[in-house]
This record gives C-alpha cells, structure tokens and sequence, in this order.
C-alpha cells in the first residue's frame, strides 16, 4: 500500500527523532513517502497532488492546521470515491481532531495504531463543513471546489460576490470572541512563545475583561427559516465533540457534536464576568448543559450565516485567519474517508 506522510517540521511537539521513529513504523507495513511542508497552503498542494497521482492513503503528520490544510488539498475536486483515505498522527500542541478519532497522543503509538487499522480494513465517512466568508481583511486560501458548487449555492454564497470559495472545515468554525483569542495566541507563538493552555486562559481573560465586544455585541446569527437573532459576541460553529482542550481537560460547550451529524452552534450574548465564570466552569463539566439567560444552543444544522456590523476575527480548526464581516458555514454528510 502506497501512502503520503504530509509532515509539518514545526509542529509544536513533533521534533526529527520522533518523526524518524514514526516513519519507521508506518514503513513496517507501508510504502512510505515523506514530504514535509515548507509555507503555508503547501500541505493542501501535496494532498491534492496525491489525489492526482492515485496514492492509497494521505497520513498527515502535525497539528490540526495541517489536518485542515491536507483536508482541504483532499477534498479540491469535491468528494468521491478519488479520494484516498486520511489517516492522522498527532503532532501539535491539541490535536482535536486526531483524539476525536479516538488515537493516542503519543505520535510513535499513534502510528502503530494507523498500521493495525490499514491491516484491518478499519475505515469510516465523517461529516465535514464547508465556509465561506464575506469582507475578509485577510484573504483566505482559496481552494476552488467545483464538487461543492451546488453545496455552495444552496447556501447563498456562490451567487454572491462579496462571499468567498467555500473552504473545508473539519472540527470548528468561529467568528468573535474565539477567534480573537487564537489570534492573541499566535501572535505570541510569532515571538516564539510556546503554546500552552495557560497561554489560552490569559489571552481569553485579558481579551474578555478589557475588550469591548461583550459590552457591545457586534454580530448576527441567521439559521434556516428562522428570524436573525442579534447581539452575540461569540459563536463557536462544531463538527464534533469536545470543541477543544487544555491539556488534558476537554472543553466542551456542544456535547451533542458528531461526526455523524450536522452542525452544532454555541453562542452567547452580553455577559457579565460572574456569569461567564459559570458558563466556563460548566463547559468543563463532564457532561456541561449550559443554560441562561444569553447563551443559545442549536444541534444538527445543515448550515447558518453570522453577519457583523463590524469586522471580527474568524477561524477554522483553530487557525486564525483574518478578520471577515460574514461567516457562512454548512454541513457536508459523508464527506471523508478516515482511518479509525
């Protein structure tokens, strides 16, 4: 079996000697070929070509924002029976997306573990979510997709020219508050901090206390058929659950997420800081249910748009990417083949 490890050197926990020890583990029973990412966008150029060249299996080695961009390169073209399996071993400082698949943090384990699977014929199809923005300061990769062109209409974007190309999310999609906070966090990993969940929580802190966007909610959600629903400072769009961790600690504010599903959406509106301190406490929770007055909870969407009066970070898959005025998102079914 022929497989492509798209590996990012400079994951956060992934250094040479782990990787060496992970290939020769993937080599015990596959044809291995490495290719490491050197600019950002280049790990969905390398998945893409594989899908041309008709490799069997795409494993990516790193953090959640080469899964995303591998995705991404996978899915060019649309879904289809072109598309090589994904396989994932872990390497960033969260990897959502890879405990979600149930895999050890452990990246040498992790990659026994994708071998035992390949031998066993252990694959499923996930959901995934498309998004589009509008106003973007910050242009976003675009990955033109003519398989999702009529996904695309559907949901409003392709007939306006303001929205960008639908782009693949396979775990979170934000606009506001979260998105703010990852942005604070890759600025200080620019300096070269590390990241860590404390990082998070003093960036979230100083972000929520001193920021304006809570006292003054800037944007609007609209879900189908319904009317919009204003002033929300924070919208976190999920594909599965938990919606991210610290460390160990998983948070999670859409328990009922699946990849067997639509789209989840937590959002909140004004919010003191006595209360926010509830709603985070809850979100750790093993089992949260988070209740009161400004926080909203939608399960299984097929899709929804968030409008801003005013621009406002946006993420995929805890990538930063911008600031935007208008975020699109929608549920694709059985988008993707996955080794469990």
């Amino acid at each position: 079996m022929r497989a492509l490890v798209v590996a990012n050197p400079a994951a956060t926990t992934t250094n040479r000697a782990v990787g060496d020890r992970v290939l020769a583990t993937l080599r015990a029973g596959l044809h291995v070929e490495i290719a490491e990412t050197t600019h950002r966008g280049h790990g969905s150029e390398l998945a893409r070509k594989a899908c041309a060249e008709g490799v069997d299996v795409v494993l990516a080695l790193g953090g959640d924002g080469t899964v995303n961009e591998v995705v991404n390169g996978l899915l060019h073209d649309g879904p289809g029976e072109h598309v090589p399996p994904l396989a994932v071993v872990p390497g960033g400082s969260t990897n959502v997306f890879s405990r979600a698949l149930g895999r050890s943090r452990d990246p040498v384990a992790a990659a026994e573990e994708v071998l035992a699977s390949l031998r066993a014929g252990r694959t499923r199809r996930i959901s995934l979510g498309t998004a589009s923005v509008r106003g973007a300061t910050t242009a976003p990769t675009r990955l033109p997709d003519p398989g999702m062109a009529q996904a695309a209409a559907d949901a409003g974007a392709a007939a306006h020219p303001e929205w960008s190309e639908p782009r693949w999310f396979v775990f979170s999609a934000g606009l506001g508050f979260d998105a703010d906070v990852i942005g604070r966090v890759e600025a200080h990993r620019a300096r070269g901090r590390r990241s860590t969940g404390l990082l998070y929580v003093q960036e979230a802190t100083s972000a929520f206390v001193l920021g304006r966007e809570r006292r003054d909610p800037a944007m609007s959600v609209q879900l189908p058929g319904g009317p919009p629903l204003d002033g929300l400072f924070l919208c976190l769009v999920s594909n599965v659950s938990p919606w991210t961790y610290l460390g160990a600690r998983a948070v999670n504010p859409t328990p009922d997420a699946t990849f067997d599903g639509g789209l989840d959406v937590f959002a909140l509106g004004p919010t003191g800081i006595v209360r926010m301190l509830r709603h985070v406490r809850e979100v750790f929770a093993p089992r949260p249910d988070l209740r009161g007055r400004g926080v909203h909870r939608w399960h299984d969407l097929d899709g929804l748009a968030l409008t801003a009066r005013r621009p406002q970070g946006w993420q995929l898959d805890g990538d930063h990417l911008g600031t935007a005025t208008g975020l699109r998102v929608r549920s694709v079914p059985s988008a993707l083949t996955v080794v469990v």
